[in-house]
């Protein structure tokens, strides 16, 4: 890259270099080594500005720079997870304080520990929940994978919640909008139940 002051990663060209074929074994073959690729380069450095270059990887290069490699990864797979990771990532720094207030509504909704795994402040705004989704990437990267992965998944969950919950408020007044807050409710489910499907399968060293 450019700036040799920099730790080396994987940059816009290096992803470049994996993708490109048409054959869908060799797509998910490079999709599986791009994404233990990455996840080894961070845990092998002891560079911080490693992890956090991870971190923020598509606020530079954007989420298409990815796409193309993960999007249509298994959802039970290492690049799967990462890929729903950076998604869930890119829909808070999106737009923070809906997000925001669909977790605050979840929290309030939903009466299970999942905002105890996912680690999140009392109250939770927009600040809170855009620094949250970087820890839990962040852990990913250099710290447990599975409890990473679990707390995502409490936090998709919580947002779900938010979300349907305001479906059912605008049901008669806005059906409109209560079928948008459904079906984003129904994806962050989705989501989230991949989240920890994957997580599951990180505890038995299984995902890849």
């Amino acid at each position: 890259m450019a700036d040799h002051h920099k730790p080396a990663l994987f940059g816009g060209r290096e992803f470049e270099a994996f993708a490109g074929s048409e054959d869908p074994a060799a797509v998910t073959r490079m999709a599986h080594e791009s994404a233990a690729a990455l996840l080894a380069r961070a845990r092998s450095s002891a560079d911080p500005a490693v992890v956090d270059r991870l971190v923020r990887f598509t606020d530079e290069h954007g989420i298409d720079a990815i796409a193309e490699l993960w999007a249509q990864a298994s959802e039970h797979s290492l690049p799967g997870a990462l890929w729903r990771l950076y998604l869930v990532r890119l829909m808070i720094r999106t737009d923070p304080e809906g997000v925001a207030q669909l977790f605050q509504r979840g929290t309030e909704v939903l009466p299970t520990i999942d905002q105890v795994v996912a680690g999140a402040p009392t109250p939770a705004g927009p600040q809170e929940v855009t620094e949250l989704i970087d820890r839990i990437l962040r852990g990913v990267f250099d710290g447990d994978l599975a409890l990473a992965l679990d707390r995502a998944a409490s936090f998709c969950r919580l947002a779900a919640a938010g979300a349907a919950d305001v479906a059912a408020d605008q049901e008669g007044p806005a059906p409109e909008r209560a079928r948008e807050f459904t079906t984003r409710a129904l994806r962050l489910t989705t989501i989230g139940q991949e989240l920890a499907q994957c997580a599951r399968l990180a505890r038995d060293d299984a995902l890849d």
